[in-house]
């Protein structure tokens, strides 16, 4: 049977029949698990955050090389940054765009990018320390290793993607990384951070809890927020586009676009499917009709919560819905201001705590929360 990643109970688990086994790893080690989780959380939210200032202050190609382990020790003498400058000096960006920068300007791009990819390092040695000692003092719960170990290795291939997009920066003629790449940069990033979240969830309760509330499940609902989960990682994915092509500084009026429904040239590159990535009106306008699309479906999922008897539930879809409506709104205004860095940042922002909530209501229709008599009829 297939099984999704957001899953922690499968259908078919029969509880075991030893004494605590249902409840194995319950207590001090899923607490512990949790904090550490709740940690990763943490840094990977302010890893989205640096690396959408990094983008957007033009930072990401000051360091041209890969370097995991060096690359830690930035230029400590002027004969070191000299090098750093002189091979930054030999890529595009500058020769087409940056021609004339100082040494001081350098410095700022550069630091920016080291940042960058200092805090990649601090979340690899955190997951690095925390999982071997977690598991050399036996409170990782039973079952829970495999998924904690998926957690590095999607982050080792975070590293590699984000040199892979870098790379493409280099190349003659390039004066940015290549969307698509960018693209699939972020899109894993939200994975990851997606997954540390369900898991924090998950390990809130402990497995026998986790079983006994699956039986009251709703599971229509649960494959709704699915289909809102989905949805939502396709406009983040779109909205990487729009990022790495600066679409949003282009077409401020809404709701039309130069005055139109679509913009003016949205095929005129060749072949066809490039527009879908180098045409900022089209990718603009993807973004905006799969924003309108995101929140209509998301609207009808929230007016179907509404029949649940969960409390607790039904209010997590309230929440869903009010951040669905915040971040249209937010997006329009980002656009309609040329998406100056501090809205940009913001609406990013707002696509994290938008997938949170949209697992958060996943979570619950899947394993709702115990309620009382009193409890149903609020």
């Amino acid at each position: 049977m297939s099984r999704s990643i957001f899953e922690e109970v499968s259908e078919t688990q029969k509880p075991t029949a030893v004494p605590g086994g249902v409840s194995g790893g319950r207590g001090r080690g899923r607490a512990l698990v949790r904090a550490w989780l709740m940690a990763l959380f943490a840094l990977v939210v302010v890893m989205i955050a640096v690396g959408g200032l990094t983008r957007l202050t033009d930072s990401g190609l000051s360091i041209t090389e890969w370097a995991p382990l060096s690359g830690a020790i930035p230029p400590l003498s002027a004969e070191a940054w000299d090098a750093e400058f002189d091979a930054y000096r030999a890529i595009p960006e500058y020769q087409l765009q940056n021609q004339g920068m100082s040494l001081a300007e350098f410095k700022v791009i550069y630091w920016w990018e080291w940042g960058h990819r200092q805090l990649g390092r601090v979340i690899g040695l955190v997951w690095a320390l925390g999982f071997v000692g977690l598991l050399a003092t036996r409170n990782v719960p039973t079952g829970w290793p495999g998924r904690l170990l998926l957690l590095g290795g999607l982050g080792g291939l975070q590293g590699a993607i984000g040199w892979w997009m870098v790379s493409s920066g280099l190349e003659a003629g390039m004066l940015d990384v290549a969307s698509y790449r960018l693209a699939i940069h972020l899109g894993l990033a939200f994975l990851i951070l997606a997954l540390i979240a369900w898991y924090v969830m998950a390990l809130g309760r402990d497995e026998a809890a986790l079983m006994q509330a699956r039986r009251s499940g709703d599971k229509r609902l649960k494959g709704m927020a699915t289909g809102v989960l989905h949805l939502t990682f396709l406009q983040i994915l779109i909205g990487a586009l729009v990022a790495g092509i600066d679409a949003g500084r282009n077409f401020i009026d809404w709701p039309l676009m130069a005055g139109g429904f679509t913009p003016p040239d949205m095929w005129v590159l060749e072949p066809v499917w490039r527009n879908l990535f180098e045409n900022d009106g089209t990718v603009q306008f993807f973004h905006r009709i799969v924003g309108y699309l995101l929140f209509i479906f998301g609207v009808v999922v929230w007016w179907m919560a509404r029949r649940s008897a969960l409390v607790a539930t039904k209010r997590a879809f309230d929440w869903m819905a009010v951040m669905l409506l915040g971040q249209m709104v937010l997006g329009i205004i980002t656009v309609m201001h040329s998406s100056p860095w501090y809205l940009a940042i913001l609406h990013q922002f707002g696509a994290v705590v938008l997938v949170v909530l949209v697992l958060r209501a996943r979570f619950l229709s899947l394993y709702p929360l115990p309620q009382s008599v009193r409890g149903a009829g609020a």
